[in-house]
Parts: structure tokens; sequence; C-alpha cells
């Protein structure tokens, strides 16, 4: 009995890291674009943005993570009180799940582009994210008083701006 117990036990532990790794997310997405209030970056953390970025709450989508869009996949760097605070879902949204829905804020190197993509795409979608050492298997647990079992991740300067695979 110990002996299944036991195995029960590590397949679980397994499958918690697994499925850690990937997951969908109900969210609010906005755009963002070079000058638009925030300087010749534009970032809030002043990293060099371009297309293929998005701004995310780190406490929820953790940096370096990739956002699966369906016409794109965007690496999260960036983050900013209006991503944190929810404001866009909260102000907009028209039920429970909509007002409850994560802000990703997608980044656009014109004006123009960010628009048009906002005016072809809903406000709300369910987008993947897939947390760095999803394949390598790097994700821990964190695990305590008051833990969210949130993933704690390894991320260099390199993988955050998506330039190292």
């Amino acid at each position: 009995m110990k002996g299944l117990i036991t195995a029960v036990g590590l397949v679980l532990l397994f499958a918690r890291q697994t499925f850690a790794d990937e997951h969908s997310a109900f969210a609010r997405i906005t755009v963002y674009w070079h000058r638009e209030g925030s300087g010749e970056h534009a970032s809030w953390n002043g990293a060099r943005l371009r297309t293929g970025h998005c701004a995310v709450d780190p406490k929820k989508i953790p940096y370096a993570s990739k956002v699966v869009f369906p016409d794109a996949t965007c690496v999260a760097i960036d983050s900013g009180p209006g991503v944190v605070s929810r404001k866009a879902a909260r102000s907009c949204g028209r039920n429970a799940a909509e007002r409850n829905a994560l802000v990703i804020d997608r980044f656009f190197d014109t004006k123009q582009e960010a628009l048009t993509w906002a005016k072809a795409h809903p406000h709300f979608m369910t987008v993947q994210i897939v947390t760095p050492g999803a394949k390598e298997g790097k994700v821990e647990i964190a695990e305590g008083p008051g833990s969210s079992r949130r993933p704690i991740l390894p991320a260099t300067a390199a993988s955050i701006l998506g330039t190292a695979e």
C-alpha cells in the first residue's frame, strides 16, 4: 500500500510541474507603441521594446514567458501600473469573467499597426502562456505559508529579451 501511495505521489508531483509550464488564460488585450507617453523605449522597466513583446503582471505571468495569440507569439518583458491593476478589464468588462480577466498589453512599433490590430481582434480572448523552461523542466513550484503555488523561474537578461532560446 505504501508503494502505491508513493507512486501516485510521484506521478502527481511530476504532473503538477508539467501543467505549470503551459496554460490558458482569459485576458483583456490592449495595445501600445513607441512614444505613447512612456518615452523613447516605451517600456516601464527601461527595456528596448519591439514588435513581439508584451506587458504583463509578473505575479501572474512570469517575465520571459511566451504569450501565444491567434496570429503571433509575444515575449513578456514589460509591465506597468495599468496591467497590474487590470484597469482595462475592470472598466470595460460586461460580465464577471471579463472584469476578472488578466490584462496583457501588446507592443507594436507604430501607432498605426497597434490600432489596426486592435480593430481587427476582440478585446477579450483566451491566450496560451508558455513559461520559460517548459521544455527543459526548469520549473519549480513555490510552496509555503500563504503561497499561491506559482512558478519560480530562472531568467537571464537574454531570455527575458527573447534573444536566447
